[in-house]
C-alpha cells in the first residue's frame, strides 16, 4: 500500500480525503455506513455563535448534474455543539474539523475562541461565503477586505490549524487567497457554492424559497477544477480542493491540480460510502502506477 499520509499545517491526516461541511452531518450520523476512523477527516456542518433556524422550505432543488441548497446554516449554536455533540464525536479516530460561520468578524471570533477550547477539535473551517451584515449583506469573501477582516480577527481568536473555505463568485479568486495567506490562514478550502437559481414553471415561481441558492454536484467540477489550480499556484500555503467530486478519477484530478487534501460532498447524498470508496481507489491508482506515496501526484499536472 502506498503512503496515503499528507500534512496541513500541523494537521496529519492519514490519507487526503475528508468530508464537506453540511453533507455529512456531525459524522455519527454516518457511522452505521461507513468507518469513520479511516477517513481523513470529517468537516462537520456549519456552526455560529448563536442558533439558527435557517431559511424557509422549500430549500433544496436538484438540478442537472447537482443540487441547490438556501439551508441557511441551520444550526444550534456553538453552546449546544460544545456541550451536547462533542462529548458524541470528540472520541473518533480521525480530525474532527468544525465549520465556523458568523455575521460580523467578532461573531466569527468568539466561536472559534469557544471551539478552541476543545481538546479533540485539531481545526476549524472558516465559511467566508457568509453575508456581511453591517455593509448590505455581501458575503465577506467576494473581497480581499471582507475576507482579511473575517481572518485577521479569527486569527487572534483561535490557536489552531485555520482552513478558510473560500467563494467562488468572485472576479479574481487568487487574490482573495494571497489575503488570506497573509492575515495567518494555514490553509485554503475552496471551492463553495456557486450560486444559482431555478424555476417552476407550473407556478410561475423560483423553486427555492429565497429564489437562489448553492449550486454543488459534479456540474461545478471543471470550475472548480481550474480555481484549485490557479490558487495552488498563488499560494504557499496547502490547499484543500472540493466540488462535485464523486469518484477516484475526480480526487486525483484535484490532487494534480495542487490539492494536498480533497472534500467529498454532495455525493455522500447519493452514495454514503463515497469517501472509503475513494481511498481505496487512490490507493489501488498508486500501486498500479508504481507510487509509493500520494505526495508523488500532489502538484503532478503538466503545465
Amino acid at each position: 500500500m502506498a503512503d496515503l499520509n499528507v500534512k496541513i499545517n500541523d494537521l496529519v491526516l492519514k490519507n487526503p480525503v475528508m468530508t464537506a461541511s453540511g453533507t455529512f452531518g456531525y459524522g455519527i450520523e454516518f457511522a452505521d455506513l461507513v468507518p469513520l476512523d479511516e477517513l481523513g477527516g470529517i468537516i462537520v456542518k456549519g456552526t455560529t455563535l448563536h442558533a439558527r433556524e435557517g431559511n424557509d422550505y422549500p430549500r433544496m432543488a436538484e438540478t442537472a448534474s447537482g443540487m441547490l441548497n438556501c439551508v441557511g446554516l441551520q444550526n444550534k449554536g456553538v453552546d449546544y455543539f460544545c456541550d451536547h455533540i462533542y462529548p458524541q464525536i470528540k472520541d473518533i479516530n480521525t480530525n474532527m474539523i468544525v465549520n465556523v460561520s458568523g455575521n460580523d468578524p467578532e461573531s466569527y471570533a468568539e466561536c472559534a475562541a469557544r471551539i478552541d477550547a476543545l481538546d479533540s477539535i485539531p481545526a476549524i473551517e472558516l465559511n467566508i461565503s457568509c453575508p456581511n451584515v453591517k455593509h448590505g449583506g455581501m458575503s465577506f469573501g467576494v473581497t480581499c477586505d471582507g475576507a482579511a477582516s473575517v481572518v485577521k480577527a479569527v486569527r487572534k481568536a483561535y490557536h489552531k490549524t485555520l482552513i478558510v473555505k473560500l467563494s467562488p463568485n468572485v472576479t479574481d479568486i487568487t487574490s482573495i487567497a494571497r489575503t488570506c495567506e497573509e492575515e495567518g490562514a494555514d490553509a485554503v478550502s475552496l471551492i463553495n457554492t456557486l450560486m444559482g437559481m431555478a424555476v417552476d414553471i407550473e407556478k410561475r415561481e423560483p423553486m427555492l424559497s429565497i429564489r437562489t441558492g448553492g449550486l454543488s454536484g459534479p456540474a461545478v467540477k471543471p470550475v472548480a477544477l481550474r480555481m484549485v489550480y490557479d490558487v495552488a499556484h498563488a499560494v504557499n500555503i496547502p490547499v484543500v480542493g472540493l466540488g462535485g467530486i464523486s469518484n477516484t478519477s475526480d480526487a486525483i484530478e484535484f490532487l494534480m491540480c495542487g490539492a494536498t487534501a480533497i472534500e467529498i460532498g454532495t455525493s455522500n447524498f447519493v452514495d454514503p460510502t463515497v469517501t472509503i470508496n475513494v481511498i481505496n481507489g487512490i490507493n489501488e491508482w498508486l500501486d498500479s502506477h508504481g507510487c509509493k506515496s500520494i505526495n508523488e501526484i500532489i502538484g503532478a499536472i503538466k503545465d
